[in-house]
């Protein structure tokens, strides 16, 4: 099964060396890599020209294709036809050694897979449930494991502003659980969103869509957008034996108050994607969870360090919400 491993990458250089030194001990290497480059200096180049990686083809766009989606849909133009498994990875991702072996063996066990989501390892802890270890109260279960369940979340639970859909598929209201809501427990689990850094999908499937570029440059929740556009085509999955470790790279990413809009924003676009036309009920319910964490972002103010990101960005969310009472986004179909 032939495969190629689309990376696009922004003023990155040393996180993108270590990730593709990475990719140079796969059990598993990809048969094209495609660098897709959107950077403003040419740091990146000169880092590939003194590193030899196999199978390695450089792009450098500017303006018109920068951005993540567009810098996606410019890698794929790009893609050997013979591939039929184009694969994802952000920029400041580190994988396991058979990451793509076990990403690709899914397709095989699963023949109706249109797509594959890794999953990252260093980010949440969790713990297996045995006769000597259980759970607490303040725990969240699944499939025989348990994590912390944060404040946030209990918070909702109590409010009634959550429920158990399960992770990586979106509730009517949106505001679900994501990809870390899975354990690490080896199994394959069948999903309709799944991160666009850490993902896989048939070649064939880029003939019918690509990534919307109406999420310009940072890209906040294109994964989910092009996600749930492809689950109304056939089924995706994820593999929790594909791992890789996640390190947030702070360069390239939006300030606060931009994020905080962005999360809002993007989050109605989301969810009106999966449901053009939710009920009454999942518009408040979605409406009142949006003013909620916008709160519960401002409260940060006065219990973590950093008061002036906690403030900016719960400012962006509350700002972008008033203004989706006076102009909504166009949804792409």
């Amino acid at each position: 099964m032939k495969f190629a491993l689309i990376i696009c990458t922004y003023m990155r250089p040393k996180p993108l060396q270590t990730l593709l030194q990475s990719v140079t001990e796969q059990s598993l290497y990809p048969d094209e890599i495609l660098i897709v480059d959107g950077s403003r200096n040419k740091e990146t180049e000169q880092m590939l020209n003194q590193n030899s990686f196999k199978n390695l083809k450089y792009f450098k766009v500017d303006d018109s294709e920068r951005g993540l989606t567009k810098q996606r849909n410019f890698g794929i133009r790009n893609v050997s036809k013979t591939s039929e498994i184009v694969c994802f990875l952000d920029d400041d991702t580190i994988l396991d050694t058979n990451y793509f072996q076990n990403l690709l063996e899914t397709y095989k066990t699963y023949p109706n897979a249109l797509g594959v989501g890794g999953y990252i390892t260093n980010e949440i802890s969790w713990t297996k449930i045995t006769d000597d270890v259980k759970p607490s109260g303040n725990s969240f279960v699944y499939d025989g494991w348990f994590r912390n369940e944060s404040q946030r979340y209990r918070l909702r639970k109590k409010l009634g502003l959550l429920d158990d859909t399960k992770p990586c598929i979106m509730p009517m209201f949106a505001h679900g659980r994501a990809v870390g809501f899975l354990p690490p427990s080896g199994n394959t689990y069948p999903v309709e969103v799944f991160m666009g850094g850490v993902s896989s999908f048939k070649n064939e499937i880029f003939k019918q869509i690509n990534f919307s570029t109406y999420f310009d440059g940072y890209g906040l929740y294109e994964d989910t957008d092009f996600t749930l556009r492809v689950s109304k085509f056939g089924q995706l999955y994820v593999n929790t034996s594909a791992q890789l470790e996640h390190h947030h790279d702070a360069s390239g990413r939006p300030n606060q108050y931009n994020y905080g809009k962005m999360v809002v924003k993007n989050g109605w676009y989301v969810w009106r994607v999966k449901y053009p036309k939710p009920t009454l009920k999942a518009r408040i319910k979605w409406n009142v969870t949006t003013l909620f964490l916008a709160f519960l972002r401002f409260t940060n103010i006065f219990t973590q360090p950093k008061k002036k990101e906690a403030f900016t960005e719960s400012l962006g969310r509350i700002v972008a919400w008033f203004a989706l009472w006076f102009q909504k986004p166009q949804i792409e179909r």
